[in-house]
């Protein structure tokens, strides 16, 4: 079997297993509970899995990899910041978070804060910020079936929200529990065999990682330009070029000076082999620059870029609604806390892989750093490693497809977990509260992300989820860390810091998917913030709930005591009991 029918078939396969073991699920699936919570029966080692099946998207499977082959060593700020958000998870929210019995995000806060206004806001945010998280796991899966099928990109998204609609209304929380389960282990497997056969194969041939960069291509190169960039070319010596180069149309035309050259979309470089490959403008230029730390990944202000991914990968977590959900799931408190701990273990272990994969993918794949889109470069640097070394050739087909079929479970497993937040803030807060509601909720909540999806083909994905986690990071983060810990937090004060930060991390956001950083419309400080923007806007989010906090005072709930001692007293002295869906 050549590789195209052999990744088809691999796709093919890891999407009837979801199905089929979403169906399973189902048949467990009765009550509002079910959908919602999974009746709060999920253990420790299920949840954790589960858990790190839905957290590791399309970002982790494919952009923290493309991110590392591109800009080197500051990339991996967004694996370390993945990682380590579930230590503050852990710390600080997972356990009282459990022990208040809540059903969703928006229903902690009007238990916390008793104001049904304030649980509209918080719904609002809820579906906006995993509306903006499902966008990158589309935008993912279009991108696959487009690089290993050659599909058109709308085939991705479309496939993807169709398989998770199905499985969601099917059964919620109880079956989509079981599948991403699965999934992460289907994961680890696909990103984890083919790194451990490239660095067989690196060690085998002495190849030097760290030799001088950009690298050359082995062999004649063909690379098109689906859109508009600017690279540098260290070596024009045996590239050519056909399109459009500098606003100038040319054909077959060498490359006349090193320097930076705009290619407009549509343009053709073919690279003799030996060539130096261009390299996007903001990437690395030479080996040591991509070891060195401080580069930041393109554009200016460097430093306040990672300041910045660091912030809203790390307190992001902690207001992912997809992530808090399975909390609830948990039988008690002490169990939360096991979950979380188990999550670190496990998402720890499979960022190993990633991050050799973006080692590697510069020396095997580097014709990716030309166009920007190295999110690519997990899918296609295994076959063509594998198939330049003659003894193992056979292998490149068989890698192919196990990393097309990691890479679906990738879209699914997070998707999923994202449709059943939207599904259940919208039913229990718009509609009625019933299964038949939640399942409309979940039919609209995966239409929409399909045209978005669509619209940010540009944007790297770890770049788009980074845009997520800073808008969670702005919003719900604030809201549960304060709600948890400050007595004085009221719900105006939340509410305030809600629309707030929602509204500034929401614009930036906004911009950066719709093409906002285009330096002709921004540039410096303007266009840092707007594309990191969490380093401003989680800090405002967390001074305007407290101000205003402080200034409405004599508004803080009655029962703030008996809130706080739900929270945070162990459930063996009978101070909690899980509220009901609409209680």
């Amino acid at each position: 079997m050549t590789a195209a029918p052999l990744t088809a078939a691999a796709l093919l396969a890891a999407a009837l297993a979801t199905v089929v073991i979403g169906l399973y699920g189902n048949r467990l699936s009765r009550t509002t509970s079910d959908f919602l919570v999974a009746s709060r029966s999920i253990g420790p080692q299920w949840n954790a899995a589960a858990i790190s099946g839905e957290y590791l998207s399309a970002a982790s499977f494919l952009g923290v990899a493309g991110l590392i082959a591109k800009y080197g060593a500051d990339a991996l700020w967004y694996p370390v910041g993945f990682t380590a958000g579930y230590l503050g998870l852990l710390l600080f929210v997972a356990a009282p978070l459990r022990r208040s019995g809540a059903y969703t995000v928006p229903d902690f806060a009007e238990f916390r804060l008793g104001s049904v206004r304030l649980r509209k806001v918080a719904m609002l945010v809820v579906v906006v910020v995993c509306t903006f998280y499902l966008v990158p796991q589309y935008q993912g899966a279009g991108l696959a079936l487009k690089t290993l099928l050659g599909l058109p990109v709308w085939v991705g998204p479309v496939t993807v929200g169709v398989i998770v609609i199905v499985n969601v209304v099917g059964g919620g929380m109880r079956s989509i529990t079981f599948v991403q389960a699965f999934q992460y282990w289907l994961k680890l497997t696909a990103i984890a065999v083919p790194a451990l056969v490239l660095l067989a194969l690196v060690l085998r041939d002495g190849s030097d990682l760290g030799g001088p960069l950009p690298p050359r291509v082995g062999q004649e190169t063909t690379v098109a330009v689906e859109t508009d960039v600017v690279v540098g070319v260290a070596a024009p010596a045996g590239i050519v070029v056909t399109g459009t180069v500098d606003g100038r149309s040319v054909a077959d035309a060498p490359l006349g000076a090193p320097g930076e050259y705009a290619l407009a979309a549509g343009t053709t470089l073919r690279l003799a082999a030996g060539a130096v490959t261009p390299v996007v403008a903001g990437a690395p230029g030479a080996g040591e620059d991509r070891l060195a730390s401080g580069g930041g990944l393109g554009g200016d202000h460097p430093t306040y870029q990672v300041l910045s991914i660091i912030i809203a990968t790390f307190l992001g977590t902690m207001g992912l609604p997809h992530v808090l959900v399975r909390f609830y799931t948990n039988p008690d408190g002490r169990a939360a806390r096991r979950t979380a701990l188990a999550v670190i273990a496990l998402l720890s272990l499979f960022y190993l892989f990633p991050t050799l994969l973006g080692v590697f993918a510069r020396q095997f794949v580097p014709q990716l750093l030309i166009t920007g889109t190295a999110d690519a470069a997990v899918l296609l640097a295994p076959s063509a490693a594998v198939g330049g070394a003659s003894a193992v050739a056979w292998l490149a087909p068989a890698l192919a497809a196990l990393v097309a079929a990691g890479a679906i479970a990738a879209f699914l497993a997070t998707s999923s977990g994202l449709l059943i937040s939207i599904a259940g803030a919208l039913s229990t807060d718009v509609l009625g509260g019933r299964v038949r509601d939640f399942r409309v909720a979940a039919l609209v909540g995966g239409i929409v992300p399909v045209p978005l999806a669509l619209l940010a083909s540009s944007l790297e994905l770890s770049r788009s989820v980074g845009l997520a986690f800073a808008v969670a990071a702005s919003t719900l983060c604030p809201l549960l860390v304060l709600g948890v810990w400050w007595r004085g937090l009221t719900a105006a004060g939340a509410a305030a810091g809600l629309v707030v930060g929602g509204v500034a991390s929401g614009v930036a956001t906004t911009l950066s998917i719709a093409g906002g950083l285009d330096d002709d419309l921004l540039g410096g400080w303007p266009a840092a913030i707007v594309g990191y923007p969490a380093a401003v806007t989680v800090p405002l989010a967390f001074v305007v709930m407290v101000v205003v906090s402080r200034c409405t005072a004599a508004t803080h709930p009655a029962d703030v005591a008996r809130s706080f001692a739900r929270m945070h007293l162990p459930e063996h002295l009978g101070m909690g009991a899980d509220r009901l869906p609409g209680d």
